[in-house]
């Protein structure tokens, strides 16, 4: 059986490490999870997810020359698609953002020269 990229693999894990996990694919073939293909949040101990023996599926992602097989757990899980993000943003023009900054910019600049201002002259060194 060939490894493509894009296919998704039942397989078994075989072997953990601090940067990933070993699957074994159908045919024999093993392949590497790495540790941030494993879940779609940050995985500190990859022990808190997966555990040797474990059935997985997987995603081909890459396959090197020398026949080393890079796969995913995340991108082998279907998820509905998402909207795009945007969708709560204000629907602002770029010349309003323009100007709002514009006004905040010199709101701050006005208070800053009025803080160090004051803190400028002081007393100074008297000589008599």
């Amino acid at each position: 059986m060939s490894i493509e990229v894009g296919s998704k693999l039942q397989g078994k894990v075989t072997g953990i490490t601090n940067f990933g996990a070993f699957v074994e694919l159908p045919g024999g073939s093993t392949g590497l999870v790495h540790i941030s293909e494993v879940a779609d949040n940050y995985v500190k101990d990859i022990n808190d997810h997966l555990k040797v023996g474990d059935q997985v599926e997987v995603k081909v992602i890459n396959v090197e020359k020398d026949g080393k097989i890079g796969l995913s757990i995340k991108k082998a899980v279907d998820r509905p698609q998402s909207r795009p993000r945007n969708d709560f943003r204000s629907k602002e023009t770029f010349e309003q953002k323009m100007n709002k900054f514009l006004k905040d910019s010199e709101d701050r600049l006005s208070s800053l020269k009025r803080n160090t201002e004051s803190k400028r002259g002081g007393r100074g060194a008297r000589r008599g």
